[in-house]
């Protein structure tokens, strides 16, 4: 029965493998292509890392000071699910997946969050701009849109936090 398994499982990778074949000629964009998606004046570097572009984006001493450990988590998400980015996953369809590093003045790492390029469909989609955009109309007098948009984040990426910036619980 282990042999059976073992040998079903490895016809099952031969078969997704071969039918990804065509995807491994789609040529990964640059940073600049991934830059131009972006209209942010504090965007400080794109990276391709691989199939990942890594956009590293500063946070005001302002939204760290005054919302503390919230702000410093929703930094990354506000980038991640934004029209920026479901417009740069649907029209570059090498880029495996996107990071948002945020940093503080100097340049001390806040947090980061990756999202990969098949987490969110047509349905998840709407439902995490929705979140984001209240969060980033309505976030500095309403905290919970935030906490929210947080929550979402956190559901769906891989992230981390500088525990300088947010102490574990």
């Amino acid at each position: 029965m282990g042999q059976r398994n073992m040998i079903s499982a490895g016809v099952a990778g031969l078969l997704f493998a071969a039918s990804c074949g065509g995807k491994a000629d789609v040529p990964v964009p640059t940073a600049e292509t991934v830059e131009s998606y972006f209209q942010i004046p504090a965007a400080s570097s794109v990276e391709i890392l691989g199939n990942v572009a890594e956009l590293e984006v500063d946070q005001s001493a302002e939204q760290l000071r005054r919302g503390g450990s919230l702000w410093a988590k929703v930094g990354p998400y506000v980038y991640l699910f934004s029209d920026a980015t479901q417009r740069l996953f649907m029209e570059q369809e090498g880029l495996g997946g996107l990071r948002v590093v945020t940093r503080a003045p100097g340049g001390a790492e806040v947090a980061r969050a990756t999202l990969a390029r098949a987490t969110l469909n047509e349905i998840t989609w709407p439902r995490a701009l929705n979140i984001s955009g209240r969060a980033r109309r309505d976030g500095t007098s309403r905290p919970a849109v935030l906490e929210e948009l947080v929550d979402w984040g956190e559901d769906h990426t891989e992230f981390e936090y500088s525990p300088d910036y947010v102490p574990s619980p």
